[in-house]
């Protein structure tokens, strides 16, 4: 990530709390241990009418990438768990709508590192459901461990 200014820092942290989101999903997949990929998320959105200027917005960040949906909106994707902490480290400080997000997203891979069997799995299992609870998701599904 590239050196940036406390304007820019906290102008990219007004605009995921605005229009960004930071998540986490339970991905069923039988090729992971315990039957789930761990899949962390920091997105922006904005309208593709705005292309140009949103593309100096993702440059700023020097990580993930630019998709164009279907529904005319263009989505920011950071997926990477090292470019996702450097950029939760210098935004934290100005984040004030997603900054529970953040605090969890850390904390979550805090404890993935320290899974050593199925009962700390189901446990960093509901630390990720809680983002259903602080999140505007309608269809998000929680997920737990089946015996």
């Amino acid at each position: 990530m590239l050196k940036l200014t406390q304007t820019q820092l906290a102008y990219l942290a007004g605009f995921i709390d605005g229009d960004g989101s930071i998540y986490v999903r339970l991905k069923p997949n039988d090729t992971y241990r315990y039957g789930f990929q761990i899949a962390p998320y920091i997105v922006l959105f904005q309208s593709a009418k705005d292309e140009i200027h949103f593309q100096k917005i993702c440059k700023l960040l020097s990580c993930g990438y630019l998709r164009r949906r279907k529904d005319g909106i263009l989505e920011y994707t950071i997926g990477r768990r090292e470019e996702i902490l450097s950029l939760i480290k210098v935004i934290k400080p100005y984040l004030i709508l997603k900054r529970r997000q953040a605090d969890l997203l850390e904390s979550i891979f805090r404890k993935k590192d320290l899974v050593k069997n199925a009962k700390d799995f189901s446990k960093l299992m509901d630390l990720i459901n809680k983002f259903a609870d602080i999140n505007y998701s309608k269809k998000r599904i929680k997920h737990k461990l089946t015996p």
